[in-house]
């Protein structure tokens, strides 16, 4: 229950509380601990996301049936996008390295509140079980694409009512993780660690927390609104009843675009962070990338109805969207060129972490100018609903939050774990991942300008060429995540130690306290007296952290 001021200096990894076991693990409100298992859990819905989309590249690697039937692949494409988009993208950064690592970054012991935090977790390993077991469940698995679109979600006869609860607990249990931080940030900032001290990565993280809070019971709604016509087939959106389909589209993506940023942001906040470490300089611009932050958080959620320029909105109204889909490229924009400002003639370290920020810069801002492009009216009534829209969306998640998890992943990792992986093998590794990448999805840019429909079972011959060269790509990239998590996994048993704090040179909080961290985080309470990452350790008249922890 208590635990003695000598625990205060113990490793998290070793302080055993209450609780033995996997106990101590699954009912532990220890920050550190929830974000590891988020990490394990997160990491194992990835692969069976990326399980389903090898076997949907399986299928489509030759014209007519290859390996399964149309509704197998409409339930395979299903559950990859919400597993991928619920269960991996939005929740990556916030749930596992933000909640690690934000108390530490401000100088704090815990979050505000560890008994939701771990409840959080079980919101989300509940809902994440809930998505896969419709798998199973008697009616087959959901259909209907990651969107839910009316009026099919109310008519088809499969497990849609698991996938839409599914997604709605997984919805409370951002929403609690978001208003978690907002309070953390508010209210447990180490003396002197005022906003504008704050590191870039917790700018982002508050950024995103308040997307989270907002925009997130919108599409709680919408889907319980989804389940009650199903159930008792009162017409809100289904046509046949009375309802409005083009209200849910509005609803959905209410949410669903700002929902990109909460993906997006944080990945930013990473690469802001990992950038000036590198080219051992301060970062370019730190108020102009913090205050861009919360410019895309606020922008984001205005440009929702640009996924709709082809349902009959009114043209004043597209016209609106457009320009603001244009003016939400600008704060991303003075993001890169801040960080390609920050390497210019800086005393560059190319170290496996930089590897994966700079093929973010690169990949996000492909994505980004593609979405330019589909933000001009005349272009997108042309390549809406082609595998343009498919390269375009999977460039900036999984080339923009994808990589920028794995980068966060080998930035962190030694002070998480107290242990360095083989840096060559994660380098060959990145290599095999990047060129899978861009041979698996940039094809699809290519046919989708040239017609090839997105979420399409068959294809015509003339796509073969570009469907077959995706489908290698998908191989590459599975290698090469292969090499990359056996490599980190293998770090853990047999990897190099690390005992000094600061691994890489970093000037925020974490490489401050001890690694793996203490499990008050430090021994002293940190003061922060100048500059957004300078610190000074208090000896003399500073509290001691909390000497007691509730388990």
């Amino acid at each position: 229950m208590a635990s003695s001021t000598a625990n205060v200096n113990v490793s998290f990894f070793d302080y055993q509380g209450g609780r033995k076991g996997i106990l101590g693990w699954i009912l532990s409100v220890d920050h550190k601990r929830i974000g590891i298992l988020y990490l394990i859990s997160m990491m194992i819905f990835f692969a069976v996301g990326v399980t389903f989309g090898f076997l949907m590249r399986l299928e489509l690697i030759a014209p007519d049936r290859t390996i399964m039937d149309p509704q197998t692949y409409n339930s395979i494409f299903t559950l990859h996008g919400v597993i991928m988009i619920f269960l991996f993208i939005i929740p990556g950064l916030p749930a596992v390295f933000g909640n690690f690592f934000l108390p530490i970054m401000i100088g704090a012991a815990d979050v505000a509140f560890p008994r939701l935090n771990l409840l959080s977790w079980w919101l989300f390993v509940i809902g994440g079980l809930l998505a896969i077991t419709s798998i199973i469940m008697p009616g087959g698995a959901p259909d209907t694409g990651w969107t839910f679109y009316i009026p099919y979600s109310v008519r088809t006869s499969t497990n849609v009512i698991p996938a839409l609860m599914a997604a709605f607990i997984l919805g409370f249990s951002s929403i609690l993780t978001g208003l978690n931080f907002v309070v953390t940030v508010h209210r447990l900032r180490a003396k002197g660690m005022t906003f504008f001290r704050l590191p870039l990565f917790i700018w982002a993280l508050y950024s995103t927390a308040w997307i989270q809070v907002l925009a997130t019971p919108i599409i709680g709604i919408t889907l319980l609104l989804v389940t009650f016509e199903r159930l008792f087939s009162v017409g809100i959106f289904d046509p046949s009843l009375g309802g409005d389909p083009v209200l849910y589209q509005h609803l959905f993506w209410i949410y669903s675009h700002p929902a990109v940023y909460i993906m997006i942001i944080p990945a930013m906040g990473v690469i802001s962070e990992v950038i000036p470490v590198f080219a051992r300089r301060t970062i370019f611009g730190y108020k102009f990338i913090a205050f861009s932050s919360v410019g895309i958080a606020l922008f984001g959620s205005l440009v929702w109805a640009h996924h709709m320029f082809t349902v009959g909105m009114s043209g004043v109204a597209m016209i609106v969207f457009s320009v603001l889909t244009f003016l939400v490229a600008i704060p991303s924009a003075v993001k890169v060129f801040n960080w390609v400002s920050t390497l210019y003639k800086g005393s560059i370290v190319v170290e496996p972490p930089l590897y994966y920020a700079l093929a973010f810069i690169f990949l996000f801002s492909i994505g980004g100018f593609t979405g330019l492009i589909q933000g001009a009216l005349s272009v997108n009534l042309h390549i809406h609903d082609t595998s343009f829209i498919v390269a375009h969306f999977h460039y900036v998640m999984f080339g923009g939050t994808g990589f920028g998890i794995f980068t966060a992943m080998h930035y962190w990792w030694p002070k998480m774990f107290g242990r360095m992986y083989n840096k060559k093998v994660s380098i060959v590794g990145f290599w095999t991942l990047f060129v899978g990448f861009n041979v698996l999805y940039f094809p699809m840019f290519v046919m989708g300008w040239l017609g090839m429909p997105r979420r399409y079972y068959d294809y015509l011959p003339e796509y073969h060429i570009y469907h077959l060269i995706s489908t290698i790509g998908s191989w590459i990239l599975i290698i090469g995540l292969l090499i990359m998590f056996i490599n980190l996994l293998k770090a853990l048993k047999s990897g190099e130690k690390v005992t000094k704090e600061n691994y890489w040179g970093g000037e925020t909080l974490e490489w401050k306290c001890p690694t793996p961290p203490y499990v008050f985080n430090f021994e002293f309470t940190p003061e922060v007296h100048a500059g957004p990452y300078e610190y000074k350790q208090n000896d003399e008249s500073e509290k001691k952290v909390e000497e007691e922890v509730v388990q």
